[in-house]
């Protein structure tokens, strides 16, 4: 029986591709939560700052994450190694990667060969992410396409709703923290994600779905995929407040930790899915 629940509900998803359900949804999200506490522990004892320095350079590694997913997509990858490109598997592949960077700036910098490890650090994932870019531009230009225009539409859309969204924040509610670059990149990515499922699912010439529990549901009952931007407003400005308040009385090292882990869930998914559309697949 348990065999059963473990096919159903997280080995087969896997395998074809399923949408998610709200069992494995919540497991994942509680594999998170535990994720960001044990990093956490772990970051305590090795030294290394978390700061707004390591979360700003922490983001060339999230974007890796959305184009390496893309990688899978176009199905160039045949043999079961596509597997580990595949949520939630794709999450453990990035965070080993994301490590071994980390420890290896770390190392670079104690011995002198860099001036600081964020620079290193920011830099493998920037090079990462320039190969996987340049190998999906060669497949899109080799087996489909490279619609230049979709992102740019995507971009335009994320770009005005956050500047507003922004705007809103800080000068309607007041609210000057939201000055704060992670706070940008948190608002953005979010936003970033609604717009890319927006466009995918309403305007693109392709058939899109949305896989997520939550977010399929309310596209059902509204009958729009921009009403996902109600469902990313509904959670930025409760999450922000919280957010600013635990901040004045928390852990500084657990609060990045948190936004960090908001900031990718949002990010990384627009990513992948902005360039699934540019490359039409």
């Amino acid at each position: 029986m348990i065999r059963e629940f473990i096919m159903k509900y997280y080995i087969d998803p896997i395998r074809y591709g399923q949408p998610y359900t709200i069992v494995d949804t919540l497991t994942y999200a509680i594999i998170l939560i535990i994720s960001v506490y044990l990093i956490y522990r772990w970051l305590n004892t090795t030294g290394i700052a978390v700061d707004r320095k390591f979360i700003l350079a922490t983001i060339p590694f999230i974007v890796l994450g959305g184009l390496l997913r893309v990688v899978e997509d176009t199905g160039f990858i045949t043999s079961d190694i596509h597997f580990l490109l595949i949520t939630p598997l794709i999450y453990f592949v990035i965070f080993f990667f994301t490590i071994a960077a980390l420890l290896l700036s770390r190392t670079l910098e104690r011995a002198g060969l860099i001036s600081s490890y964020h620079i290193g650090y920011a830099g493998i994932g920037t090079l990462a992410c320039t190969i996987s870019a340049a190998f999906l531009i060669w497949w899109g230009l080799t087996y489909s396409q490279v619609m230049v225009s979709v992102i740019l539409i995507i971009m335009s859309l994320a770009i005005v709703t956050s500047a507003a969204v922004w705007g809103f924040m800080r000068y309607v509610l007041k609210w000057e923290y939201v000055s704060d670059p992670i706070y940008c990149v948190l608002i953005f990515g979010q936003l970033l994600d609604a717009s890319a499922t927006s466009y995918g699912i309403d305007l693109h010439s392709m058939t899109y779905t949305e896989a997520h529990v939550v977010g399929g549901a309310l596209v059902a009952w509204t009958g729009t995929a921009f009403s996902m931007f109600l469902l990313k407003l509904a959670v930025l400005f409760p999450a922000i407040y919280i957010l600013q308040q635990y901040r004045k009385e928390g852990n500084p090292v657990l609060w990045h930790l948190i936004l960090l882990a908001m900031i990718i869930v949002g990010f990384a998914p627009g990513v992948r899915n902005m360039v699934r559309m540019v490359l039409f697949v």
